[in-house]
This record gives structure tokens, sequence and C-alpha cells, in this order.
């Protein structure tokens, strides 16, 4: 038995007809009728019923049929794992991203990947970290790109950029108009921030613990203080009802510039028109992004392709790590 044999056995059994299937496997009728006939032979079963007008499978032909697909499939997926084996980037990589760094980082990230490793296709997830480091343990992704810090869990980490934080006010706010504020200015306003289980939620704590009786103990209306997402809260924000802090790629272009921010806003219209970012003095808060993996994956040449397409993103304000 041969797996050229169980092709053409598929062929005809898809076909209902030899001569059709014989232009399928790009060989003569005469060749493919004598192949099928030598393996029913050896297995001394009927597979395909012949008269002059069609070609019917018999029962037990049917199964045998079913599992010449699955062997068929399976000898596939081995070529495909030497394939991957000759060539790295020749299958997809699943990459895993936080949702604080997914909806900024992604449009330039897969643009990149594309141009500089078209034949690997990214498969992605967004989730929390905690959650990205089980898949990843499990094998379920392959790689992510989370903040600092994070439990260590034998991961190999690679440092890809060190992002600054800025701050998000109401354009009414008295703030608003500065080319820069403090945090301890920052820190007599109502702060806003994501719920638990974001990490840059914990960042923000980190820089600014009073910050964390707002969601910890407060009650009533504070309670709504927290957010989903940083695009949520932005909205809060524009609501007037406090302000925020978020990573720089969440920054508009232009938006930074004391002398085009107001008409960067005008231009993104609806509630980002009532949003003003403003950089923070000094040494502003930032996070450190890096790139974690499995130790036991083995493409190598994938991982070093991705860290080098986040390298060629624009990434302004922050500081790439090499």
């Amino acid at each position: 038995m041969t797996l050229t044999e169980l092709k053409y056995v598929v062929a005809v059994a898809r076909e209902r007809h030899f001569g059709r299937a014989a232009e399928a496997c790009f060989v003569s009728q005469p060749t493919l009728s004598v192949a099928i006939k030598k393996l029913e032979e050896e297995l001394d079963v009927k597979i395909f019923e012949r008269s002059a007008s069609e070609v019917t499978v018999t029962p037990l032909g049917q199964e045998i049929v079913r599992q010449a697909q699955v062997v068929l499939e399976q000898a596939a997926a081995i070529k495909e794992i030497a394939k991957r084996g000759k060539d790295p980037l020749a299958a997809p990589l699943r990459l895993g991203l936080i949702y604080t760094i997914a909806p900024y980082l992604l449009p330039d990230l897969v643009k990149q990947v594309i141009e500089r490793a078209r034949q690997m296709p990214l498969i992605l997830q967004e989730n929390f970290t905690a959650r990205l480091l089980e898949q990843l343990r499990v094998g379920e992704i392959d790689a992510a790109i989370l903040a600092e810090p994070f439990p260590d869990t034998n991961l190999a980490v690679a440092p890809l950029y060190d992002e600054p934080f800025v701050a998000v006010l109401p354009a009414s706010h008295p703030l608003a108009a500065r080319e820069a504020v403090s945090i301890d200015e920052l820190k007599r306003e109502t702060m806003l921030l994501l719920g638990a289980g974001h990490c840059f939620r914990d960042h923000v704590l980190q820089v600014c613990p009073e910050f964390a009786r707002l969601s910890d103990s407060a009650e009533g209306i504070q309670k709504s203080f927290e957010g989903s997402s940083l695009e949520t809260i932005k909205h809060m924000v524009a609501a007037g009802m406090g302000v925020t802090l978020v990573p720089r790629l969440a920054v508009p272009r232009g938006a930074l510039d004391a002398a085009t921010r107001e008409a960067v806003a005008a231009s993104l219209g609806g509630d980002a028109q009532h949003l003003r970012y403003v950089p923070i003095t000094g040494e502003p808060p930032t996070r450190r992004v890096v790139l974690v993996w499995r130790r036991s994956f083995t493409r190598y040449e994938a991982i070093a392709a991705l860290r080098n397409a986040v390298y060629a993103c624009e990434l302004p304000g922050c500081q790439r790590l090499t």
C-alpha cells in the first residue's frame, strides 16, 4: 500500500469517474486503474463498484476512503513540519499582547511583519498578563508582548522598549494648557484607573499609590471611576470625570505639541476634541515592554524576525532597547 494509491482512491471517490480522477491526479487512466486494482487485491476487498455509466463506493470502501483521507492529511502534516524546520518563518506565529499595548502597537507591527516576513502570518490574541502567561505555559501561543513586572515563569525575555506615561486631561481643565505637569499636581486630581487585572493600573498605582483609595475603599459613584479599557477611560476624561495617565503610544500624533494640540484635537472630532495630552515634567514614569517566549520554542528566527519588526515600528517617544 502506498500514499499514491490512497491518493487515487480518494480522487475516484470524489469524482465518481476514473477518467476525471486520473486527470485530477495528472496520470493516465490505465495507470490509476491498475493501481486501484492492485490495492483492492492486496486488501482483498472491493472499494468501488464499476458500471458502464458510473462508479460507486462500496460500504466498506467508504470506510477505507475516510481513513485514506486521514492518512493523506497526516502525511501532509509531516511535510509541513519538515518545511517549518527548513524555514522557521514558513509557519504562523501565535502572538499574545496585553490590552494596553495591542491597539497602539499592532497596526504598525503587522505592517512591518508583512514587509519583513510575509511568509509568517501572525495569529493575534489580546488578553490580561496572567492569562497570556498561562497560554504560553500550555503552548496555546508561541510568544507574548507584555509589560514588566510579571511573575517569573522561567520564560525567555527580550526587552523591546521603555515607554513613558502621559497625562490626559479634559480640555477645560486648568492644567490642560500647560506645556507639562508634575506628578504632584496630578495627585490632587481625581484619577481614573483601569479595572483590576490590567497591569497598567498597577503601573499607575506604583507611581501614585494614593490613587488606590478610589477603587479599593471608595463606595458609590467612585466605583465608576474604573474603566474596562484605555479608550473607555479617555471618554470618561472627556466627560470631565477626572484625569488619567496613558502610555505614550496611545497618544495621537501631534497631540503633545503645545503649538499643534488644539488643531489635532479639533481634527479628531468626537470626544477626542475634548481631551488634552500633556507631558509629565522631569523623569516621567515609564513601563518596560518586553517579548517573552518559552525556552523550549525552537523557531529562534521567528522570534528574531518579530523583534526586528517591533524595532522597525515608529515607537514615538519610546526608548528602543536592544
